[in-house]
């Protein structure tokens, strides 16, 4: 290839997608030469992954985008695209401004960059990603707080009245009792959402949560899934709250169940990749080299929520809350961490990338 791949803070920390792009000396086929972290969330991709990949396969782009790289290389100056809509293959496509731009030392090599109002809100920039969070986390934990006390007394109540009743008549009491119960566990979903305690961070062993996790999983709602683990043993240690990350991966296992009652297969890998940088919550650009893999077998995400699914009270279920991913979202930004989905039916694939523990 004709460059090499782009460093520095200025790339790291570009809000928007940007992507060097130049043909291959041997077809002509354009691909990719670099992407900075933002490409690599809208892709759901890390730049290692991206890097030689053919650039129209990877986005679709409703313009001839050929022709426009072939003028901006010929003219030697940028050129605006306005209006156009890109897509990939898991988010659906977003009315975007294209901004083409040759390299001065290399002539072949340009610059893409991809801007829009409407995705800037889908990667979630930091403030308004912060924001959003904090408010649907502070409502949760006042309709916890509020409707919790009230069911207490109902419970209460019902039992009080069921020592009183023929036993033709405690089936009423007993249907009562079984409802605030179930109505107390989904708002202990809406408690969990809404703490706001930042994670207590330090070196541990992933493999060790994982096995909380599977072990947890595997005793009680994963009892019916086959789960086997892909790892890497020679993993440093990651910076994390070890007990949110139970919480995180127990989650995504319980997910992945709840998708296959029939049961299936869920596999947890587990590798080491240093190409993926983000920006952390102080705006640096931060590593994350440490990288587990939830993958099942099951149908898939609905494709009508696929782009939002870690949105809160976003459900492909009929009586999900909507909380749990978004729950695990919120965790994995407060690691500093990124997460992203790969789904297709007869395999989905939920990717967490996290820092590891600071060298003593």
């Amino acid at each position: 290839m004709s460059a090499a791949p782009v460093t520095g803070v200025i790339w790291s920390a570009l809000p928007m997608p940007a992507l060097l792009v130049a043909p291959d000396p041997d077809t002509g086929q354009e691909r990719i030469i670099d992407a900075n972290p933002a490409a690599e969330q809208f892709l759901s991709s890390s730049v290692r992954t991206l890097r030689n990949r053919p650039f129209l396969d990877l986005l679709a782009i409703d313009a001839p985008m050929e022709g426009a790289l072939d003028r901006t290389r010929r003219n030697r100056s940028a050129l605006f695209i306005n209006d156009v809509d890109v897509g990939t293959g898991v988010r659906a496509p977003v009315s975007c401004t294209l901004q083409l731009a040759p390299l001065s030392d290399t002539p072949d090599t340009v610059l893409v960059l991809i801007s829009s109002r409407e995705l800037a809100g889908r990667l979630g920039q930091a403030d308004a990603a912060k924001a959003a969070a904090k408010s649907a986390s502070g409502m949760a934990a006042m309709l916890a707080h509020e409707i919790k006390n009230p069911l207490a007394g109902i419970t209460g109540a019902a039992q009080l009245l069921s020592m009183t009743l023929r036993d033709g008549d405690l089936e009423l009491t007993d249907l009562i009792v079984a409802e605030t119960r179930r109505i107390l566990s989904l708002l202990q979903q809406f408690e969990e959402f809404g703490d706001q305690r930042p994670p207590d961070c330090r070196a541990a062993n992933i493999h060790d949560v994982l096995e909380r996790a599977r072990r947890s999983a595997r005793l009680g709602f994963a009892a019916h899934m086959t789960i086997g683990e892909r790892y890497d043993p020679s993993l440093p240690p990651v910076w994390a709250d070890a007990d949110q990350l139970v919480q995180v991966f127990l989650n995504l296992l319980r997910n992945a169940a709840e998708a296959q009652p029939e049961g299936g297969h869920i596999t947890i890998r587990t590798w080491f990749e240093q190409s993926l940088r983000v920006r952390g919550r102080d705006g640096t650009p931060r590593m994350l080299p440490l990288h587990v893999e939830i993958i099942d077998d099951g149908p898939g995400l609905p494709p009508e929520i696929a782009a939002d699914v870690f949105d809160p009270f976003v459900s492909g279920r009929a009586n999900g809350t909507g909380l749990g991913l978004a729950l695990v979202s919120k965790i994995v930004s407060d690691h500093d961490g990124w997460i992203a989905v790969d789904s297709a039916p007869g395999r989905t694939v939920f990717r967490i990338s996290l820092p590891l523990a600071p060298q003593p």
